[in-house]
């Protein structure tokens, strides 16, 4: 799944409540509060880069969902290791950034 929002203050609570809908409809409902809190900072993360969208996508596999938030600016390739250690703290098995034409992408996995 995948959702285009406007780059807004409101983005990353509309981007949450996007995953754990699409997580419920998928028969995953013991992690809302880690899918919530990793999902809004995650959409925060791109959001800061400055673009005036930001894409949410949604995958699943086994026991695990994968969210990345992606800004469609591209920035200078920035290691912010307090966000991926914020990231993890919040419950992420795996997380990590990267940088490309299309913009900067964040993202996380989560254990269902």
């Amino acid at each position: 799944m995948n959702w285009l929002l406007e780059s807004s203050s409101w983005a990353p609570k509309l981007a949450s409540d996007h995953v754990v809908l699409q997580l419920h409809e998928w028969g995953h409902r013991e992690r809302d509060r880690r899918a919530t809190d990793l999902t809004e900072l995650l959409v925060r993360m791109a959001a800061a880069d400055g673009g005036r969208q930001v894409s949410v996508q949604l995958a699943d596999q086994g026991q695990q969902a994968l969210i990345v938030a992606l800004s469609h600016r591209p920035v200078r390739p920035v290691v912010d290791g307090g966000a991926l250690l914020e990231l993890a703290g919040l419950g992420a098995a795996s997380c990590g950034m990267d940088t490309a034409e299309d913009g900067r992408r964040v993202w996380a996995v989560l254990d269902l």
